[in-house]
């Protein structure tokens, strides 16, 4: 692709020859002439200075490269739309593989795609153009949207309803049982059955792994937008809002709110029965235990402001050297008591 016409996809400013011939994405370190690479982040601003690339992607107010320049306000996104253009995702066969099984009342749209020991149950529907890849498991009564990507080893419960547009990875479970149980007087438990609804809305996507617990009674539901990294537990009648996103190995205990547009890194931990508000966001590995407001920025265990976390963070790191120099002040006033006894005694 000409140089010219990728800066004109991409709704770039293009400084430099843009009869330049491009063949493929690469990153700083990586590209060769005839990639093109991109440039965000001032940490690599050395990498820019050395790159071989015929051309990279860098913000209006980025400093020059040694390269043609496709300059754009957001860098990131047109580096994204790029990939899409270079890299051809790949094209399963139309129609339901010989070796998989629809059931005879489950409806399927036009273009859809079953791959090979994949399951389609009794009443489920599935919308225009999915690809659903082979040894996926789809229940009675479930509904999945247009355009949808349901990758390898998928399950997806009866009667959950899946948007259009969603993709889930490999492994995902959605709609497995929540985790609900009543001790019996003995010690024993019962399990409560747990038969709700689960819902995937529009434009989510479901990483690898990750399973999502229907509830009850009520719903466990993911708000349109939402991104959920892999290996990601989200308990029983939760509620996602729109474009939050979970980095991996987040788990979020039942019946909790999360904001729209909240941020929780990986391994941050969510209580059960609380809220956290709209566009907050929390650090890796914090433990939110009660309800946190919007736009809060929290850290540590339990979690905390931010800045409060990191005074107290500082702290912490001296409190061997503030335990030393206190064992030695009460040395010191142990000294000066036993003189001050010393000195009494003699003045009687």
């Amino acid at each position: 692709m000409r140089l010219s016409e990728l800066a004109e996809r991409l709704n770039c400013r293009l400084e430099g020859d843009g009869g330049l011939d491009i063949r493929r994405v690469a990153g700083l370190e990586q590209a060769e002439p005839g990639d093109v690479t991109f440039f965000a982040n001032p940490r690599y601003a050395p990498a820019l200075r050395r790159t071989r690339a015929s051309a990279v992607i860098l913000k209006d107010d980025a400093p020059a490269a040694p390269c043609a320049m496709l300059r754009t306000q957001e860098p990131y996104l047109a580096f994204a739309n790029a990939l899409s253009l270079f890299v051809a995702a790949p094209q399963p066969a139309l129609g339901v593989d010989r070796l998989s099984y629809v059931a005879p009342d489950a409806t399927l749209g036009q273009d859809v795609s079953v791959g090979p020991f994949s399951s389609v149950g009794r009443g489920a529907r599935v919308g225009d153009r999915t690809v659903i890849y082979p040894n996926v498991c789809i229940g009675e009564g479930a509904v999945i949207g247009n355009d949808c990507v349901v990758h390898s080893h998928v399950a997806i419960r009866e009667r959950v309803v899946v948007g259009h547009r969603v993709i889930i990875q490999n492994g995902a479970v959605i709609g497995g049982d929540g985790y609900g149980f009543v001790r019996r007087s003995d010690g024993t438990h019962q399990k409560i059955p747990q038969t709700a609804l689960v819902v995937l809305e529009d434009d989510v996507e479901i990483g690898a792994n990750t399973t999502i617990d229907r509830p009850a009674i009520g719903e466990t539901r993911i708000q349109a937008g939402a991104k959920i990294d892999n290996l990601v537990q989200v308990g029983h009648g939760v509620n996602i809002g729109r474009n939050a996103l979970l980095a991996a190995q987040v788990g979020i205990a039942g019946s909790t709110t999360v904001g729209e547009g909240t941020m929780l890194g990986g391994q941050v931990g969510v209580g059960g029965h609380i809220s956290i508000g709209k566009h907050a966001a929390a650090v890796g590995q914090s433990g939110i235990t009660n309800s946190i407001p919007d736009r809060a920025f929290v850290s540590g265990y339990p979690a905390i402001d931010n800045k409060e976390w990191l005074k107290s963070s500082a702290v912490f790191r001296k409190l061997p050297a503030m335990r030393r120099k206190i064992a030695g002040l009460e040395e010191r006033i142990l000294a000066l008591e036993a003189l001050l006894e010393e000195s009494r005694i003699k003045s009687k």
